[in-house]
Parts: C-alpha cells; structure tokens; sequence
C-alpha cells in the first residue's frame, strides 16, 4: 500500500508540473496604452470601458493569456517614465504579444504643474530638455516616435511580438465623417511600425469607417456618450477590440492564430431601476395624465440600467401590497437593484367602503379589520407601516430603496402650491429616517419649481386634472427626480443618471 500511495504522490505531482508548466508556457498578450484601452480600473465605472477589457472575449485564453496593463491619462512618455512599461518588460518571455497604443495624451503641454506628458510631435530623434515642473526632476524628452520606438525595439529585445495600433478616434463630427488622425499620431504610429517592421492596426481609420456606417446619431448615446467623446461605452470598446480582431486576421501576426471563430461577447449585465407607487408616475396610456415614471428614462443612462416602471394607477401603499403588485416586484429583486417608492395620493382614500384603498394615518402599529365588498376580511394598517414593509423587505434582498414624497398637486392656497407636508410627506421622511435609506422631499421641491414657473405655465402641466400632469409635466417632475437623485450623497445610483446641475 504505501508504495502504491507514493507511486500515485509521483503521477499527481508529474501531472501538476506539466499542467503548470504548461501554464507557464502560454503566451500572453500584454497591452500597453492609455484610458482607452483601459479606463479607470477596468471596471466600467461612469459606463465607460477600454477597448483591451474586451479583446480577451475574441481570443482563446485557454491558449493565451490577458493582461491589460494600460492606464488612463498617461502619454508614451509618462508611461515608461512611471515605470509602467518596465513592470511589463520585466515579465516578458519569447512569444509573448505586446499590443501598444498611445497618442491621446501626447499632445498636451511638455512641462507644465497639471500633468507634463506631451511628447514632441513627430517621429525623429529631436529632444527638449526640461525640469519638470511636476515631478521636479531634469528630464530630456523626446519625440512621440521615439518612444514608441523604443517599446517596440525592447520588447523585441525580449522576443515579444509588438503590434502597434493608431489611436482610436474620438466622436467628432464634421459633415457626416469622423475626423482622422492619419496625418499626425495614426501616421507617426503606421510609421515607426513599418520601420520596425512589425504589425500595425489602423484602429483610427478602420473603426470611423464602421462608426460612420452606423451614423452619428446611433454611435452618440450607445458607443460613446453625449458626456464623453474620447471614451467608448462597453459597446464602443467592443466595436474597437473586434476592428483590431478583424485586422489581425487580414495580417500575417500570429496572433490570430488563437483568435476565436465564434466568439460570445459578454455585456456586462444591466442594473434594474423599479418604480412603485401611483398613475403620478404609472403609465396610465393617457395622454392626459402622464406618469412620471414613463418620462424619467430619457434622463438615465438605458445602456448601463433599465428602468421597470410597476407603478400602478389608482393605488395606494395598502393596495399595492394587497393586491400582490409588491410581492411581484420583490420576486424580481436582485442584489444591487434600485427600488423607487412614491404613494400618498391615494391613501387618504376610505378604510372601508367605496374602493378600499384607504391606509390608516401615521406611521405607528395600529390596525383595523375591514369587511371588503367580496366580504372577505382585511387586517389595514398604517401607511409608514406598508412603507416599511416595502423598505425591509427590498433590502433583506440586497436591493436599495429610495423614497420620495408624493408630487405636488396643481392646487394654491393663498398662492402657494398645496404640500401636504404635515402628513404623507412627514410620515415619507419619517419612515426613510427610521430605516436609513435615501429620502427625497419630491413634493416640496416640485411645488418650490412649481412656484418660480407661476400658475399659467403650471396650469399647461396639468391638461386633465389638479393631479395628473400631461407629457410636459411629467417631464418637468421626471427631470426633478433626475436632478435630486444626482445630489444624493453616497448613492449609487446617481453615477447612471444624466443630467447637469
């Protein structure tokens, strides 16, 4: 037995070592170059994403491996003076693949107090010698080519496979076209590549080609954002990685020998935004009486998060919970999502009688049986108490609540927009206070703009009655939601909404 338990150590052991071996015989695909192939951490923060947190999904990493080692704001002069091309140089073995881009930042100031990271135009072998005004240290610098160069010849030097790439183009537009950089960093990029004699991708020219197919108005809003003309999306960091993919296999690099003849590209997935509450933000499919919620998307980012209006005309918080509507939504639920809660219109309806939507005043734990109309019974508690029921059991499901105060009807009482804030606007906060979630004062910040804007022009927001808005006013009431989520502090869910303050 124990010569068999040591020959069976002996196989485990040999088949790790090769395993391992193995492992550390594939090649890796390193990429070098600034926040467009990598933005930020790599994480998709703000929605935006560099085109070398994707190229991995083209490739067959069972075969190759990724690592991204591009960071954003640097030039290619920062990027070796940093120390950052070193760390890659250092790991470098023969067959390995080092993808290079740069250009973006090159063309800043050479020394200034801010960044110091241009590099002087061109490809030659001119220099400036500076004290660096930020680092503080005597620096001679060179030309964009010459560091590009100089990547390229050191990872050679390694046995490395260098493919340099032009920068990809920002979202400009003139008459139609994007604008390219092939008479400045694309040329000086194709240019050291052919004296070097190794790949070059035209990332520039070859991806406005495809942006243009599309038209300017679908790449604006789903590869790059209104926001950010330089940073693509997750979209436009596809549509970068699949034109270098596609260049590579027109191109004798071996790359595209690992390259995948199907590859599933991988989204990363969207973070859901639910709606409860009344017809003020339902869609009721009435021009005349508009919810909110129905409007408030156009003031998101829908790439990034969707927006699941289950607001319900003619609804309280009792009802909603009744009649199932809650237990729906909180079904879906999933760590991460967003629930928005508005009630109050309809819970100073009857307890018992008419159409039984009524909750009880207050916040306490009070009850009262009613008979309803099919004469089964109903045990009706407080509004605060639906309001926290909502609340908890969004957040035993790692879902993040936000409530907000009933909007403001179009009633003026000695020429003040009416606010109910001694009750469901009280009993909202109070609620919102108690369990620590966000809270937002929509109706006395609705009835505050309402006040500036003057009776006539609120009037055209309510075109059926004192408490519905048409389109125009749900669109005001959307963009007040917008703009008090973006000042929330600390909330998550301000990072997808697009408005300026």
């Amino acid at each position: 037995m124990k010569l068999i338990r040591t020959f069976l150590i002996s196989i485990l052991a040999l088949l790790f070592f090769n395993f391992t071996t193995k492992q550390d015989n594939k090649p890796t695909v390193f990429m070098v170059g600034d926040s467009t192939v990598k933005n930020g951490k790599g994480d998709g923060s703000g929605g935006l994403w560099g085109w070398g947190d994707y190229i991995g999904q083209f490739l067959d990493t069972t075969k190759v491996m990724i690592e991204n080692h591009a960071l954003g704001g640097t030039s290619s002069r920062t990027f070796q003076d940093k120390g950052l091309w070193n760390t890659v140089l250092n790991q470098l073995k023969k067959g390995d693949y080092v993808l290079i881009q740069f250009g973006h930042n090159d063309d800043g100031p050479i020394n200034d107090t801010l960044r110091a990271r241009g590099t002087i135009k061109g490809i030659g072998n001119e220099t400036q010698e500076i004290d660096n005004m930020l680092t503080k240290k005597h620096e001679i610098v060179h030309s964009y080519g010459w560091y590009i160069q100089k990547i390229v010849r050191e990872a050679k030097s390694k046995g490395a496979i260098p493919i340099v790439c032009s920068p990809t183009p920002r979202n400009d537009w003139k008459n139609g076209k994007v604008p390219r950089n092939d008479t400045s960093y694309g040329l000086w990029a194709k240019q050291v590549a052919d004296k070097e004699k190794v790949t070059f991708i035209n990332l520039n020219d070859k991806m406005a080609l495809k942006m243009e197919k599309l038209g300017e108005q679908n790449v604006t809003g789903t590869y790059f954002y209104k926001k950010d003309h330089t940073h693509t999306s997750a979209k436009g960091a596809v549509l970068s990685a699949s034109v270098i993919i596609n260049q590579l296999k027109e191109s004798n690099n071996s790359l595209k020998n690992y390259i995948l003849q199907d590859p599933k590209i991988i989204l990363p997935a969207k973070k859901k935004i639910y709606l409860i509450g009344d017809s003020t933000m339902a869609n009721n499919n009435d021009v005349n009486a508009v919810g909110w919620g129905v409007t408030f998307p156009a003031y998101c980012d829908t790439t990034r998060i969707e927006i699941i209006n289950k607001a319900r005309g003619g609804r309280s918080s009792r009802t909603f919970d009744h009649e199932g509507l809650w237990n729906e939504v909180k079904n879906q639920l999933q760590p991460g999502n967003f629930v928005l809660i508005q009630f109050g219109h309809n819970d100073a309806g009857a307890i018992d009688k008419e159409k039984f939507r009524g909750s009880l005043k207050g916040t306490g734990d009070e009850i009262q049986e009613v008979i309803l109309a099919d004469g089964s019974k109903e045990i009706v508690h407080t509004f605060g108490w639906y309001m926290t029921k909502f609340i908890r059991e969004a957040k035993e499901k790692g879902a993040i609540p936000i409530v907000l105060s009933q909007t403001p009807r179009n009633e003026w009482p000695n020429d003040k927009v009416e606010r109910r804030a001694d009750t469901y606007g009280k009993w909202s906060r109070e609620i919102a206070d108690k369990e620590k979630v966000f809270y937002i004062d929509l109706n006395e910040i609705v009835a505050l703009k309402y006040e500036v804007s003057g009776k006539e022009k609120v009037k055209i927001f309510f075109p059926k009655d004192h408490t519905h808005t048409g389109q125009d006013g749900a669109n005001f009431n959307a963009l007040t939601v917008a703009e008090s989520i973006k000042k929330l502090k600390d909330c998550g869910l301000k990072d997808y909404i697009e408005v300026k303050l």
